[in-house]
């Protein structure tokens, strides 16, 4: 069946009013609590700075039950603009209570400097977990964790910045990786070292690179989760970096490659001009493996090639198993996707802006007809840097009637509430 492209604008609202400026990062989670009242968001006085260890965003939520109202729950200073501080709902707690990162004192901690904060929404009472959480498990019973000073070397987009970084840390380290992170405690333990991961089907490209992981997702039961797993040799130019889509259980064992894009780097040759390379070049790589989620019957959906051409994907988690290309014709650009949390018919997603208009597109897909929806294009200030772009990382909420996303198109950098009921018939 051909696809088709229809133009389905949908009523569109800014949340909240006043000087300040929100958003809230990454696609990959709801910013509505259980209820439907509460909308996650971080509030900061500018929208667009370079970040510092000391620049700081109000951590809260807006009531939409009295009009878009901002409670502040708390501060923090570790933060990014993809990503935010990893504010997030905890479903599987009583009540309604969030968490997200911060900065401390402790110098003997896993990762010194960082921690994460739980906070209760109807206690207003709070505590201290001892390390920064990447991804909390669906069930809340534990959260996956990564050094974010590690990731601002490797990945600078989406680490925490530091007053004074490193000039360098070991390749693949058998002391760090990724450490599971039991919530109700705050114990912790080492599952997936970097060494493992380096010694996990090993290619040469490996050998003198530099390991990190990112996009650390939990499968909805708990039971499994996927990373990517990223090197290179040269970490300030994107094009270089190096791609494995990874499973596993939650204590490190049964580690399953799904999809590797290693491939030869002409970038490497010593007269190559990393700021040559545009600040969308690489999301636009036909090696990029980016933004992995699960979908709800335990499958992943993901951008990357597979197979000798790059699309829409959803791999079964299992090894050596073919991918599945969704939207083949119509869905040709790497994007933030997700599917309804009520009909998983719809495929919500985006697109980087068009490199004549610096227009982004908002869209649904619908998988059963192969028509794309598109509900909204939003201007994206070219000169903002790739740190600190504006991506609208659309999130659905819990009952499929209505997208958020963040945007800069008013120049401002604030979050928007889309009602998508009509297209979806909810």
């Amino acid at each position: 069946m051909t696809g088709k492209i229809i133009h389905s604008p949908g009523p569109i609202r800014r949340l909240g009013s006043g000087a300040a400026h929100h958003f809230f990062g990454y696609y990959n989670k709801t910013v509505w609590d259980r209820t439907g009242q509460y909308v996650l968001a971080n509030r900061v006085p500018v929208a667009d700075a370079n970040l510092t260890p000391r620049l700081e965003a109000e951590v809260g939520f807006f009531d939409l039950a009295d009009n878009d109202r901002f409670h502040v729950a708390g501060k923090t200073t570790a933060w990014n603009w993809q990503m935010g501080c990893q504010l997030q709902w905890l479903d599987g707690a009583p009540g309604r209570q969030l968490i997200y990162n911060c900065r401390t004192d402790n110098d003997n901690a896993t990762y010194p400097g960082y921690a994460s904060v739980v906070y209760d929404v109807d206690s207003a009472s709070q505590r201290q977990l001892p390390l920064p959480i990447y991804s909390v498990a669906p069930d809340s019973s534990f959260a996956l964790c990564i050094n974010y000073s590690r990731l601002y070397i490797t990945h600078e987009t989406i680490g925490y910045a530091w007053e004074q970084a490193p000039e360098s840390m070991p390749n693949a380290p058998q002391d760090d990786g990724i450490h599971r992170l039991d919530i109700a405690t705050g114990a912790s333990q080492l599952v997936i070292s970097y060494a493992d991961l380096r010694n996990f089907h090993p290619v040469p490209s490996m050998e003198k690179a530099i390991h990190w992981v990112s996009h650390i997702e939990i499968s909805p039961d708990s039971s499994r989760f996927l990373m990517l797993h990223r090197w290179t040799e040269r970490v300030k130019d994107e094009t270089c970096f190096l791609h494995r889509l990874i499973t596993a259980n939650p204590d490190g064992t049964e580690m399953r490659l799904l999809e590797d894009s290693d491939h030869p780097l002409p970038q490497l040759a010593d007269d190559f001009d990393p700021n040559a390379v545009g600040t969308y070049d690489y999301e636009k790589s036909e090696y990029q493996i980016s933004h992995p989620l699960w979908c709800a019957d335990g499958r992943i959906i993901v951008w990357g090639p597979h197979a000798g051409s790059i699309h829409y994907h959803r791999y079964t988690d299992a090894a050596d198993t073919p991918a599945e290309v969704i939207g083949e014709d119509i869905l040709t650009e790497n994007g933030h996707m997700s599917f309804s949390p009520v009909d998983a018919r719809w495929l919500l997603s985006d697109t980087y802006p068009d490199a004549s208009t610096n227009e982004r597109t908002l869209f649904l897909y619908d998988t059963q007809q192969n028509i794309r929806h598109d509900i909204g294009s939003f201007y994206a200030d070219p000169n903002l840097k790739k740190e600190n772009r504006c991506d609208l990382h659309p999130r659905w909420s819990r009952d499929g009637k209505s997208v958020c996303i963040d945007s800069v198109h008013e120049k401002e950098r604030q979050m928007y509430v889309i009602d998508v009921s009509q297209i979806v018939n909810c």
